[in-house]
């Protein structure tokens, strides 16, 4: 895809970026082998093994977990009250979108205590063996996976056609969660309101956003302060991944859309309502 060569202009020393459908890796550009950090990346792979431990009857989405008044799903969502590090809430549970890495600590915490196992062993026998990814998560499970672009890409097509939950749950976590909170979409700003589904960013509307003008309000991911990013257009049928070696700022606000729009453009159609 000519879209991706886009990368060769971006102030970074390595870069990988890819695009796949639920078939096939359509395309990459750079070494996909290569490793790389994922930073808050992670939290989907965490977010996922929390929606298969549910589906096995490990723990419930709806029981109580994380600060008083928070379950399972409060903390999937950021809107447990926990702040961004730290487990002294800083708000009541469900008035506040706060983007919390230690909401997916407790959450791991709370999947490991159910399995009776550590999350890291749990999170490789439920997603990344099953998947055939060489990922490893070496720390935070907010923060602490690396892995290679292929990797990325395959794991975004689990997301376009999941055969390790049912299409129904995966629906469940990609909608809105506790809908109508505010809050803070880190590097971008307040967004009223800043809507999450279960572990999952969604676009909706927001603006500015990291993913493309042509990217669908369903288009759902992450983004990491590595210069690491996954989006999901399910109304455009693709996945595009990106992993690079300098970490996120102005410069990813701008080429980040950028790239979005014309890997869309490319393909011959976009998920945007005419």
């Amino acid at each position: 895809m000519e879209a991706l060569g886009q990368v060769e202009d971006w102030p970074v020393g390595l870069a990988a970026t890819g695009v796949g459908t639920a078939e096939e890796t359509i395309a990459t550009h750079g070494d996909a082998r290569a490793i790389f950090p994922w930073a808050s990346v992670t939290k989907l792979l965490t977010a996922l093994a929390a929606l298969i431990a549910a589906e096995e009857g490990v723990l419930e989405l709806d029981e109580p977990a994380g600060p008083p008044g928070s379950t399972v799903r409060h903390l999937l969502a950021h809107a447990s009250g926990l702040p961004p590090e730290g487990r002294a809430p800083i708000a009541e549970p469900g008035t506040r979108r706060i983007y919390s890495n230690a909401g997916f600590e407790a959450l791991a915490e709370v999947v490991a205590g159910r399995a009776e196992m550590r999350f890291s062993d749990y999170l490789s026998q439920a997603v990344i063996e099953p998947l055939g990814l060489s990922a490893l998560l070496d720390g935070s499970p907010a923060s602490g996976a690396s892995g290679t672009l292929d990797d990325l890409v395959a794991f975004g097509r689990e997301l376009l056609a999941p055969r390790l939950i049912a299409p129904e749950t995966l629906a469940e976590a990609t909608a809105v969660a506790f809908p109508g909170l505010a809050g803070v979409l880190p590097g971008f700003g307040r967004m009223d309101p800043n809507d999450w589904g279960l572990g999952f960013e969604l676009r909706d509307d927001k603006r500015p956003h990291w993913t493309g003008k042509q990217n669908s309000a369903q288009t759902f991911g992450h983004f990491g302060q590595s210069g690491s990013f996954l989006w999901v257009d399910p109304l455009a049928g693709v996945a595009c991944a990106c992993l690079c070696d300098r970490d996120f700022g102005g410069w990813a606000k701008e080429a980040w859309p950028r790239l979005s729009d014309a890997v869309l453009a490319e393909l011959g159609g976009t998920g945007a309502a005419p």
